[in-house]
């Protein structure tokens, strides 16, 4: 997958590698990235904890809803899932 600003490497086992240069739609680029099963759920885990949102829950026209959140060490961590696709 190459967006332009996001290119992604993979292998036949399901193992991801992205490259970043820039965050096409978030404030700030992300220091990681990890997808889950249930983005809702992580942003109300994410609320739960007192934690500051950086970038509001987003459906991406690339097919990926997600958030970012600010951990107490200051690193911004992207959360996301694949959207469905009906």
């Amino acid at each position: 997958m190459d967006h332009g600003w996001i290119v992604t490497l993979a292998d036949d086992d399901g193992h991801q590698l992205s490259v970043m240069t820039r965050d096409a739609s978030g404030p700030v680029n992300p220091d990681v990235s990890v997808f889950v099963d249930d983005v809702h759920e992580a942003l109300e885990r994410a609320r739960g904890a007192g934690l500051e949102i950086v970038h509001p829950l987003t459906e991406e026209p690339w097919g990926v809803t997600r958030f970012f959140y600010r951990a107490t060490d200051g690193q911004v961590v992207n959360v996301g899932m694949h959207t469905e696709t009906t």
